[in-house]
């Protein structure tokens, strides 16, 4: 994945895209960063936390600059997004949220939100590429219910 990521980052150069080439070269940045710091090698695995991490910090900003009515930099944050989520797996459908959190309830038997982190644990088994933000309020509220 890093190689791809490497591969398009020489074509946008190559094409002028000037956009696409500055987040590709903030992504490989932010890659061998998380290399050198944890001494690991970039796995693909490593690579896809590097980038959710990224899409969070963007969805965060966008937050920020929505409230300060800068449009034109949440409208850049966006397509930036847009260009990171390339390189990520599809998310998980809704559909298949909900069936992950049902069989752990079925298999858990959770009754408190103590259960939670129990909950949450079996749901990252089962399912890798969800958006864990979303799990964890379907959760909290099928927990509260």
């Amino acid at each position: 994945m890093f190689a791809k990521i490497n591969t398009d980052l020489m074509n946008a150069l190559k094409s002028g895209d000037k956009f696409k080439l500055s987040v590709l070269r903030m992504l490989k940045s932010a890659l061998q960063l998380e290399s050198i710091n944890n001494k690991k090698e970039l796995t693909d695995e490593v690579v896809i936390s590097v980038l959710k991490r990224q899409v969070k910090q963007r969805n965060d900003s966008i937050k920020e600059y929505e409230a300060l009515g800068k449009e034109e930099v949440v409208n850049d944050l966006k397509h930036e997004i847009e260009i990171i989520n390339e390189y990520l797996p599809q998310e998980a459908s809704d559909e298949e949220i909900e069936k992950a959190i049902a069989e752990a309830f079925q298999e858990l038997n959770p009754t408190s939100m103590k259960d939670m982190g129990k909950v949450m644990k079996f749901v990252t088994e089962h399912l890798a590429n969800a958006d864990m933000s979303k799990v964890s309020a379907l959760v909290k509220n099928k927990l509260n219910n």
